[in-house]
């Protein structure tokens, strides 16, 4: 009995049942990055998510294409067929716009950057007045989802306007 109560000590003390040496973690480089929940929500969404009902479209309500204009240009913005909603949340059919200055369309399902080329209103804002200098300029309107999203080019508008100076 003694010797039991010894044996059992002895484990207890050693760390019971466990290895006595833990392999060795991974350093943090060496370590596989697991995915974002949020991001994998989205790529697992993304056809869903990138749904353009038929008959869908993106349009500039003013300035009109070839129009010449005074910085600060005035720019309203149109959608047909699917609804406006502030960016953060993946619903079907909503999206809201961003305008890209001088720069191509984003592909159907690139995330659209945000700088000064590419200007979010993620707010679900339609109207805005953009700063732009003279000389003409190409404006891209292009919807996206709540993850800013594309929609690519069924959701885009395009129109070239000069500015005065």
């Amino acid at each position: 009995m003694r010797s039991a109560i010894v044996l059992i000590l002895a484990l207890t003390a050693c760390g019971g049942s466990e290895p006595a040496e833990k392999p060795a973690e991974p350093a943090a480089e060496e370590k596989a990055p697991e995915p974002a929940p949020e991001k994998a929500a989205i790529a697992a969404d993304a056809p869903e998510a990138l749904a353009v009902p038929e008959g869908a479209r993106v349009f500039f309500v003013e300035p009109a294409d070839g129009a010449t204009v005074k910085s600060p240009v005035k720019v309203k913005m149109g959608v047909e067929g699917m609804e406006v909603k502030p960016a953060g949340e993946i619903v079907p059919a909503t999206g809201h716009h961003h305008i890209l200055v001088d720069a191509d369309g984003i592909a159907t399902g690139g995330v659209v950057p945000k700088d000064a080329q590419h200007i979010h209103y993620g707010d679900g804002s339609t109207e805005t007045e953009l700063e732009l200098t003279p000389g003409e300029h190409s404006l891209k309107l292009q919807f996206a989802n709540g993850s800013h999203m594309s929609y690519g080019e069924a959701m885009s508008a395009t129109i070239t306007v000069t500015v005065e100076e």
